[in-house]
């Protein structure tokens, strides 16, 4: 299962300096914003930056209706998130921040792989 990780961000971000940056949505990629705000912090003591993790759906939500700077999603937008972005005039742009994936390893001396 190959699962893609992404990252949105507003472009107004990229343009003004801002004192509160609201992060929200996907638990799986939530470790990796929650480190990459922690840095940012270290180094920009005078913002301040909240992140949570109502999951990927629910923080599209908060995402289109401009309640969140940043969105993490562990999947890429729908059609109908997009369509709401697009009708609150939200834009955005999508970075992909990690891939995530299942393997499956055997010892070689396990006999119960090839009954």
């Amino acid at each position: 299962m190959k699962k893609q990780a992404v990252l949105l961000a507003v472009l107004s971000l990229a343009g003004a300096a801002l004192a509160q940056i609201r992060a929200d949505g996907s638990s799986t990629v939530y470790p990796i914003t929650q480190a990459v705000a922690e840095e940012f912090v270290t180094r920009n003591p005078q913002v301040r930056i909240s992140v949570a993790f109502s999951g990927t759906g629910a923080g599209f939500q908060k995402f289109c209706r401009g309640e969140t700077d940043v969105q993490n999603a562990s999947r890429p937008i729908r059609k109908s998130e997009l369509e709401a972005c697009q009708k609150a005039g939200i834009q955005f742009i999508e970075i992909p921040v990690a891939y995530d994936a299942l393997s499956i390893l055997v010892n070689r001396q396990n006999t119960w792989p090839s009954a």
